[in-house]
């Protein structure tokens, strides 16, 4: 865990260097990253960095964590909801995309780093939400095939890792502020996820003629 914060830092404070941190580390990488290229990013000495944490580990913990809770206190939020199946589907895939436009390196660094950094002890809970994401979209599938929201045939499985491979990949293209917008590109995804793609079923080939 971070350093205690003295009662006199304004949080502002700390949540910039919490910023920067996390730009440098999906940037250049967390093990590529020192805290002296943390502390000249932020203006200050190597030394004066300590005052505000012990370590880089304990800020990539802290951006990690505090992304986390809010990203999976939302799917908590779609899961008790008393929505249909299919709006909360809908809902999830649209937080997911929320959580890449607002965090964008928080995401980064979880794609790029979960696997380095789950190594160590400190960072075995970075698994648990792994596992914990999985049960959440499992849960709103089979629930959408037991009311018949989605198809009775589903590849659930298939189907999870599809969405798990395809939403948060988009961290390394979407941009924050461009032309097309999480809100955009969340309804796209969502009709290609559940609407296809195809405008009609494919019309069976013609037959050959003879030559």
């Amino acid at each position: 865990m971070s350093a205690a914060a003295p009662s006199s830092e304004p949080a502002s404070r700390r949540t910039e260097l919490l910023a920067i941190a996390a730009g440098l580390f999906s940037q250049k990488g967390f093990r590529n990253t020192t805290v002296r290229d943390i502390a000249d990013a932020a203006g200050i000495l190597s030394g004066s960095l300590y005052h505000h944490f012990d370590s880089k580990e304990s800020m990539v913990d802290e951006v990690l964590r505090t992304f986390q809770d809010e990203l999976f206190g939302q799917y908590d939020d779609i899961l008790l909801g008393d929505a249909d199946p299919r709006t909360k589907l809908e809902r999830a895939v649209e937080v997911s995309f929320a959580a890449i436009d607002r965090h964008p390196h928080e995401v980064a660094i979880f794609q790029n780093e979960a696997s380095y950094l789950g190594a160590f002890e400190r960072f075995g809970y970075l698994a648990e939400r792994n596992a914990q994401s999985r049960a959440v979209w499992l849960t709103l599938l089979h629930d959408g095939v037991r009311e018949g929201a989605l198809r009775a045939d589903l590849d659930v499985e298939l189907t999870y890792r599809f969405i798990r491979d395809t939403v948060w990949v988009a961290v390394g293209w979407y941009r924050p502020g461009g032309k097309l917008t999480h809100d955009v590109i969340a309804r796209q995804y969502l009709a290609i996820l559940l609407d296809g793609i195809a405008t009609s079923p494919a019309a069976p080939p013609a037959p050959t003629k003879g030559r």
